[in-house]
């Protein structure tokens, strides 16, 4: 029966996003950046929904009190593609997400992405990505908008870690801004790599902004790290 419900829900999932990445793509461009917003996180909000009522899969937030309105680095977990599709929704309206360069060439989705104005890098550059993020996440920032990174670079399996990128650190000492740390737990539900969608109840916990001003990358990395970790395995770790 999971099977099944998550096969019906991929099909939704693919109407949805063809829906949605339409309209972006379109109409999209002839509105301010707050309306394409407004088009991109109600796509997450639909999926969200689906998930509930097709495969029982619920979220619950915690922390919901720490999270600014805009000029913030949120620097996430990333267990699984939930995070990609939920962040739309739980996150204040105007995102900036930091993105591999190979979702834009997808037809019809790198159009719509194109239009939400991420920044997409090529992540074997290395100090050119680096110094893409910097530049660009400070206009974004100071646009007020919310910048999203996943530190990791990659989905890790719930339990597991990989060593923590600089970019987003590095963007924070550089600007000054806020970091804004979430740990979660939707790899426990929806595998990094498989189509089952299990019931149950996601945990997202978002941290207390961590203040950048006179710290260095690597300090802002190792404080990061060091919450969403502790706070990531304080979650449960199976269904």
């Amino acid at each position: 029966m999971t099977l099944i419900r998550s096969l019906v829900y991929f099909v939704f999932l693919v109407v949805t996003t063809a829906l949605f990445a339409l309209i972006l793509s379109t109409i999209g461009w002839l509105l301010p950046f707050q309306g394409r917003s407004m088009i991109a996180n109600s796509w997450g909000y639909c999926n969200l929904l689906l998930q509930r009522w097709i495969c029982g899969l619920r979220y619950r937030v915690s922390g919901a009190e720490n999270m600014p309105q805009g000029n913030t680095i949120v620097l996430s977990k990333h267990q699984s593609a939930w995070e990609t599709i939920a962040f739309r929704w739980l996150l204040p309206r105007d995102q900036t997400w930091v993105l591999k360069r190979e979702l834009m060439w997808i037809p019809l989705f790198g159009w719509a992405l194109a239009a939400a104005q991420p920044i997409a890098i090529n992540r074997k550059a290395g100090r050119k990505a680096a110094v893409q993020i910097i530049e660009q996440g400070r206009i974004r920032l100071e646009q007020g908008r919310t910048v999203v990174i996943f530190p990791e670079g990659t989905r890790v399996a719930p339990g597991s870690r990989k060593k923590y990128g600089l970019g987003g650190a590095l963007l924070a000492e550089k600007t000054g801004y806020p970091v804004l740390p979430i740990a979660h737990n939707a790899g426990v539900f929806w595998r990094r790599r498989g189509i089952k969608k299990y019931p149950g109840t996601i945990d997202v916990v978002i941290g207390p902004v961590i203040e950048t001003a006179g710290l260095n990358a690597a300090e802002i990395t190792r404080r990061t790290e060091r919450w969403i970790e502790e706070a990531s395995s304080s979650l449960p770790q199976s269904r």
